[in-house]
């Protein structure tokens, strides 16, 4: 997985392109990265186009990006998502939950 991070802090915004796999070896990752960059943001977007697969370990860390957010006043989006991440979040509710654009 790799993951590149685009911050405008004039407009506290983050966004984060996703690519590869996002599972239970690179979550951590991804969750570490979250927290390291998060802090005074108030709009958070995880662009995931090029995302090929999304496991449950993927689907905390990204509910944990919405609720991080949502507590701190922010907002988080989720960009593009690839047809598979799309299917996972429809499969799994996830879709009513999160912002997805």
């Amino acid at each position: 997985m790799t993951i590149t991070e685009e911050k405008n802090e004039a407009i506290s915004k983050l966004v984060l392109s996703i690519s590869g796999r996002l599972d239970t070896t690179t979550a951590p990752e991804l969750e570490a990265k979250l927290k390291d960059c998060s802090k005074g943001v108030k709009a958070l977007f995880l662009d995931m186009k090029d995302v090929e697969y999304i496991s449950s370990a993927g689907l905390r860390v990204v509910l944990l990006a919405h609720k991080l957010m949502v507590s701190t006043g922010g907002s988080m989006s989720v960009q593009n998502p690839s047809d598979f991440c799309r299917q996972v979040f429809e499969a799994t509710g996830m879709d009513s939950v999160l912002n997805i654009v």
